[in-house]
């Protein structure tokens, strides 16, 4: 089988002036490498294209594959993940992970909400706001966060405010940063997860659910220092609780294939949903579903089939 690999290389970004924070979603060549080596042991015939530019490039020259693994996220507008799927539903070329339209809606936090709230599902109060200083009748303290964004970019220690002058602040920061609406929602005290799934519809499956007990704000500076943060499945009724609203959340939003999604308990030790990672990090050591994985028993090579024959069994391919 022919697979095309499309992803963003932290050093093909290099000359675009981009600080840690923006390039914080691009991969490291570990990653690419142990992805491809993977799959052409398996067998098959890998192409790694690289970023969007180059996809589009093959496509105009011509090229195409029986299907294409892709983990490019993009650089500009809250549409960015979904510029690949887009480009190659249009070609009708099958596409691994979710498709255009769950990866536009996936990666603006306060649509996901509500389309799982507007589901039944638990999901702290919230609202979004695109200027600072609009009203907010939420109750304190709250947390905020860029609407659009991955890999815990701006989320910190200042995330988490306890009254109306700080809430303004923290927004105007966050609005000059990053150019797009924040997101305020009701803090919620409880217990952090991750939940990895695999699998699409009725066949996606919980791979394990993951606390987090991190000392710090898991956020962008935590993340880049993940083994100061400890990490261990969940295997409690609150966790398993988390892992059902997780796995819901999945289906409702129609992810596929692998991802994670996020939840915090509230005060009564309820999981509510946070936000779901449709396209997640993979890489061999350090990306939370490869360490989710790895708590559970399953090695990166373990995950990459799993994905694999999720969306080949959709497009009527053999893996």
């Amino acid at each position: 089988m022919r697979i095309g690999f499309t992803y963003d290389l932290v050093a093909d970004w290099a000359g675009e002036r981009l600080d840690a924070e923006q390039l914080a979603e691009f991969d490291a060549d570990v990653t690419i490498a142990a992805i491809a080596v993977h799959f052409s042991a398996r067998g098959h015939d890998v192409e790694k294209i690289g970023r969007a530019r180059a996809l589009i490039s093959r496509v105009v020259a011509g090229a195409r594959w029986d299907i294409v693994f892709n983990i490019c996220e993009g650089l500009h507008g809250p549409g960015r993940e979904a510029l690949v799927p887009a480009l190659l539903e249009s070609l009708d070329v099958p596409c691994v992970f979710s498709d255009s339209l769950v990866m536009a809606l996936a990666l603006h936090k306060g649509h996901t909400k509500r389309v799982v709230r507007d589901a039944g599902l638990p999901t702290a109060s919230f609202c979004v706001l695109d200027r600072a200083g609009a009203p907010s009748d939420l109750a304190y303290p709250v947390f905020l966060k860029p609407v659009a964004e991955g890999s815990g970019k701006g989320v910190n220690a200042r995330s988490r405010v306890d009254d109306k002058t700080a809430l303004a602040e923290v927004a105007q920061s966050l609005l000059a940063q990053f150019r797009q609406p924040v997101l305020v929602e009701e803090f919620l005290p409880g217990r952090e997860f991750t939940v990895g799934i695999v699998g699409t519809g009725d066949a996606a499956a919980v791979v394990g659910v993951m606390e987090i007990l991190s000392p710090a704000t898991y956020g962008f500076a935590t993340k880049k220092h993940y083994d100061s943060v400890r990490y261990r499945l969940a295997d409690d009724a609150e966790g398993q609780a988390a892992g059902n609203v997780a796995l819901a959340a999945w289906r409702v939003l129609g992810c596929r294939d692998g991802g994670r999604v996020d939840l915090r308990s509230d005060a009564a030790g309820r999981p509510m949903f946070l936000e779901v990672n449709p396209l997640p990090g993979l890489h061999p050591v350090d990306s939370d579903l490869v360490i989710l994985a790895g708590l559970a028993g399953r090695d990166h090579a373990w995950l990459l089939d799993r994905i694999m024959e999720s969306a080949c069994a959709r497009a009527g391919l053999r893996w």
